[in-house]
């Protein structure tokens, strides 16, 4: 079967939107305004603003809304009439903000809205799978066959065997335990989590710790000491040990926080009984006084005084 070849039909300027406002449809505002102040509350609906054509014999009038809140917003009504049809019928009526709008501000997620401090009592803050703050963790996902050594069915069959060497102990353990499996080993050294902090939360948590409570604060620059010293400082495990501590002084100002090793306060542990800092040495010139300066020597030194007008006049002969 042979088919036919499709040609293409040009668009005429007949197909195509006109911009010009149909007659009739820019002529019916009394249509407009009261579709308008139908779907409006009473009074509220405002002069005749102008119009905007929105096709061929398609177009939209524009009314003041007058209600309060609303500045610069305006009712927007559609009118439309079918081809060769001399009645004009309703499209739509909406209210659109104008040019000079109040219009609220642009709405942000609530997970960049948040702040530290916002949770209250039962509020619940839910965490993103691909958070950057954490990483996989442990989940029980990765267990040994049942033939490795470290397995739970191998440690079932060393605890039993451990009882009957013993002796006096029941062969089958009602809770058998879990020695040497990856589980017991991942909770004694707490990371059977499903997901633990990675590298990248690890080092925003000690930046905003360091902000709060760290050697560039005020607090601290005017410390007699820092917390490293300091014998109410609780250290605190993991690699964030290494530069942090938790204060349990109940008088200081960083009381139950994590503070940095080089912060310091007023309540160090050793603050009473430091020495006082060395006072500085007296200047050998001291150049606040003014020393006397004669410039006539005095009689009982031995020279000859010098009269400065007669010299004055000498020099004035000579010149």
């Amino acid at each position: 079967m042979r088919r036919r070849r499709r040609e293409a039909i040009p668009v005429s300027a007949a197909t195509t939107r006109s911009r010009t406002p149909d007659r009739l449809c820019a002529e019916a505002v009394d249509l407009a305004r009261a579709a308008a102040e139908e779907a409006a509350a009473p009074g509220v609906v405002g002069e005749h603003t102008g119009l905007v054509s929105e096709g061929d014999r398609v177009v939209t009038h524009f009314f003041e809304c007058k209600e309060m809140g609303y500045r610069g917003w305006r009712w927007a009504v559609t009118v439309a009439r079918a081809s060769r049809a001399k009645i004009v019928t309703l499209d739509e009526v909406v209210l659109l903000p104008g040019p000079d709008a109040l219009l609220a501000p642009e709405w942000v997620p609530w997970s960049e809205r948040l702040r530290p401090g916002d949770m209250g009592p039962g509020d619940l803050l839910p965490t993103d799978a691909d958070d950057l703050r954490l990483e996989p963790g442990f989940s029980g996902e990765d267990e040994p066959p049942p033939n490795s050594p470290v397995s739970d069915d191998m440690a079932e069959l060393v605890e039993a065997e451990d009882a009957e060497v013993a002796g006096g102990a029941p062969a089958k353990l009602p809770i058998a335990p879990r020695r040497g499996s990856i589980a017991a080993v991942a909770e004694e050294l707490g990371l059977r989590r499903a997901r633990v902090l990675s590298r990248y939360g690890l080092h925003t948590a000690a930046d905003r710790w360091e902000e709060g409570f760290g050697a560039k604060t005020a607090m601290a620059q005017a410390a007699p000491a820092s917390c490293v010293s300091c014998g109410f400082l609780v250290p605190i495990g993991g690699s964030l040990g290494q530069a942090f501590g938790v204060c349990a002084n109940e008088f200081a100002p960083a009381d139950g926080r994590v503070v940095s090793l080089t912060y310091g306060c007023g309540g160090h542990s050793e603050a009473a009984v430091m020495p006082k800092p060395p006072q500085p040495a007296p200047p050998r010139l001291d150049e606040t006084r003014v020393d006397p300066f004669p410039l006539r020597p005095s009689p009982d030194s031995g020279s000859v005084p010098v009269d400065a007008d007669a010299e004055a006049e000498a020099d004035l002969g000579h010149s």
